[in-house]
């Protein structure tokens, strides 16, 4: 999903994909090298080369990514969902007896929050 593939585990990766999904990453690498360049000139204090000194030598910023995910997963969630009133795409759910979740719109203020089970599970018992 969404989510895996811009932290980096997305595990889907079938043979005749694999060159797109590599150019995906490259251009993910790209992106959010930016995001690092433009942080370490607003904190000059070194904050953030502390919380996102890089081990890994391709620099893919894993770490930064995972941040950048939890900061913005809810508006991608909106965005995803806002114009999806009545789909089926995503499972029905019916907590604590209430209704499903079929048919309710997200833009309005309520029922906002993205579902939490998808981003917990591993990819593979999607």
């Amino acid at each position: 999903d969404i989510g895996d593939i811009i932290r980096g585990k997305d595990l889907y990766l079938r043979y005749n994909r694999k060159d797109k999904t590599d150019k995906l990453q490259e251009q993910l690498k790209k992106y959010f090298q930016k995001i690092y360049e433009e942080l370490i000139k607003k904190k000059t204090n070194g904050e953030v080369k502390r919380r996102y000194e890089d081990k890994d030598t391709d620099k893919n910023y894993y770490k930064l990514r995972e941040d950048w995910w939890t900061a913005n997963r809810a508006t991608i969630w909106e965005a995803i969902t806002c114009s999806a009133e009545g789909f089926n795409y995503f499972r029905q759910t019916a907590c604590n007896g209430g209704s499903p979740t079929k048919g309710k719109c997200r833009c309005e203020g309520a029922n906002v929050d993205p579902p939490t089970y998808f981003d917990y599970v591993p990819q593979y018992p999607r």
